[in-house]
Formats: C-alpha cells, sequence, structure tokens
C-alpha cells in the first residue's frame, strides 16, 4: 500500500545545518506524523528538543530509527556511508532510506548493499551556508533549491514518489539524475569553486604575509569569490576524496582556461583577452537571467 508523507515517522540522522533544517521545516508545518531526530552530542540533542525542531531527539542511534517509516542520513559523505552498512539488518522492511551527501555515486554503491527489503534513494539539495552545526540551522533553507534524487534500480515508484513528496513539502525542486551524471556535473559547480576559493585566500595570504594592508583592502569581490572558502573542511574532504575524478577532469578543465587567459594577457593581446572575457561574462548574465538565486552550498 503506497503510504503518503503525513503518516510517516521521519528520523533525520545528523543535526547540523542541513539535518536540523529539514526538521525544522517537517516539524514546524506538521508535515508528518512524527519527526526524530539522531545526534552524537547530548547538547545538539537536547537543543533540537527544546527547540521544537523535533519530536523526539536522541544520541542513541537504534532507538531513533526504530520503526521510523524514511530514515534521512544528514552526514559526512564516508560517514553516511559507514552508517548505511550498520543500519540495513535493523530497519524495518519497506522503510525509505535517504542521504543528504553531496556526492552520489560512492553513497548509491552502499545502498545498493541494503537488505532487499528497503527502498533506497539517494539525494542532494543544492543549498546550504558556510556555517555548520545546529545553530546555523533555518527553516525555509530548501524553499526554492533543486533537491536531486538518484533512485537506484531497485527503487520503487512509491518510494520515490514519496521522495519526491517529501522534497516538495519542504519547498524545494525535485530533479531525479543518474549517480554518475550528478556527480560529474556538481564537481564544476560546487566542488571546484570550493578549491579554486580555497587556492585564491592561500594566493591572498602569500600576499598579505608580505603586506598585511592587503586585508584591510579587500571587500567585495573577494568576499564573494572567497565565500565558500569558509566552508566546514571535514565535509569538503569526504566530498573531494569519492569524487576525485570528476574534480580532477574539472580542474584540467579550469587549469586550460586559466593558461590562456595568462598567456593572453603575457602577450599584451587585448582584443583576444576582451573576447575572451565577454564569452564568459555573457555566459554568467544568461544564467542569471533563467532566476538562479544565490542557494549557498550545494
Amino acid at each position: 500500500m503506497k503510504k503518503r508523507l503525513a503518516e510517516c515517522r521521519v528520523t533525520v540522522v545528523g543535526l547540523g545545518l542541513m539535518g536540523a533544517s529539514l526538521c525544522l521545516d517537517l516539524s514546524q508545518h506538521t508535515l508528518c506524523r512524527e519527526v526524530r531526530g539522531v545526534a552524537r552530542r547530548t547538547d545538539t540533542v537536547l537543543d533540537a528538543f527544546f527547540a521544537g525542531a523535533v519530536d523526539l531527539a536522541t544520541n542513541d542511534l537504534y532507538t531513533g530509527i526504530l520503526g521510523a517509516d524514511i530514515v534521512i542520513l544528514a552526514t559526512p559523505v564516508r560517514t553516511i556511508v559507514h552508517m548505511l552498512e550498520e543500519l540495513g539488518p535493523r530497519l524495518w522492511p519497506g522503510t525509505l532510506v535517504m542521504d543528504l551527501g553531496s556526492t552520489k555515486q560512492t553513497i548509491c554503491a552502499a545502498m545498493d548493499r541494503l537488505p532487499p527489503g528497503l527502498q533506497p534513494i539517494g539525494g542532494h539539495p543544492m543549498t546550504g551556508k558556510e556555517t555548520a552545526g545546529f545553530q546555523a540551522a533555518e527553516p525555509g533553507l530548501y524553499r526554492g533549491a533543486p533537491w536531486i534524487l538518484t533512485p537506484l534500480p531497485r527503487t520503487s515508484p512509491e518510494a520515490l514518489d514519496l521522495a519526491r513528496e517529501l522534497v516538495e513539502a519542504v519547498g524545494a525542486r525535485p530533479m531525479v539524475l543518474e549517480a554518475e551524471r550528478h556527480d560529474r556535473l556538481v564537481a564544476s559547480i560546487s566542488h571546484l569553486p570550493f578549491l579554486l576559493a580555497s587556492a585564491l585566500v592561500h594566493a591572498v595570504a602569500d600576499t598579505g604575509a608580505q603586506d598585511p594592508a592587503v586585508w584591510e583592502l579587500a571587500a567585495g569581490g573577494f568576499r564573494d569569490t572567497s565565500r565558500v572558502a569558509a566552508s566546514d573542511t571535514r565535509m569538503f574532504l569526504d566530498i573531494l576524496m569519492t569524487n576525485r575524478e570528476a574534480v580532477l577532469d574539472q580542474l584540467e578543465r579550469f587549469g586550460q582556461h586559466v593558461a590562456e587567459l595568462r598567456t593572453l594577457l603575457a602577450n599584451g593581446d587585448e582584443e583576444a583577452l576582451q573576447a575572451k572575457l565577454a564569452i564568459s561574462q555573457q555566459a554568467r548574465a544568461r544564467w542569471q537571467g533563467r532566476g538562479s538565486g544565490d542557494q549557498g552550498i550545494g
């Protein structure tokens, strides 16, 4: 029998920015039967409960998942992979198992090893902030954001429908993609920008070591282009190590464009340099013109 979100007990494992924000939306709008939160730290458990983000909060994983209809893993990517191995035998048959990880191939491969009675589906909401932890959570974080769903061949149509319903209930826009395609695309728009922002900060820090006044001069341009370098390092290490090939391909592509720009500048070829800069300016303007707002980190 097909189950609706309103009938479901939903457990979110991991009450950082993404998991806690999801809990806030689900509980404040009474979108499901019960919202449970699982976190390692007792103070996070207490914060979540007294903030009204969850109906039940615990730091005991097995208590949190007992009898859940939907289990959503909102931890770093490699933690999700290990957790899937641990949770599989303890979940009820028919449970929808989702995740919020930023890479999908490694997670979906682990999901495919879950017991046959479970319904796995990968997920990645393309939103976020540089700040992490429960205190950074906010209702409405997912509103208007693309939310990628990567069903497995074993995922039933009913499970996919339920996942879509959850995504739409918190105001996000579900998009179905294959895991490999997802990882290739987000390597270019999310993972590469993080590395570039990190390299930019290193370069400015080198200048600052020679002349500290550079930090006093830094303003909007530096702030905007370096913003994601402030993101959680552990989270991005997991992302980079589980999407290495796609990220390396994007770094190679980026390096070719930087090399071309350097050559044009070194040669003083103003006309060709202007033409190349105009291409990127127009591409950025077209993207902005499609109504793509700043959803933060994906």
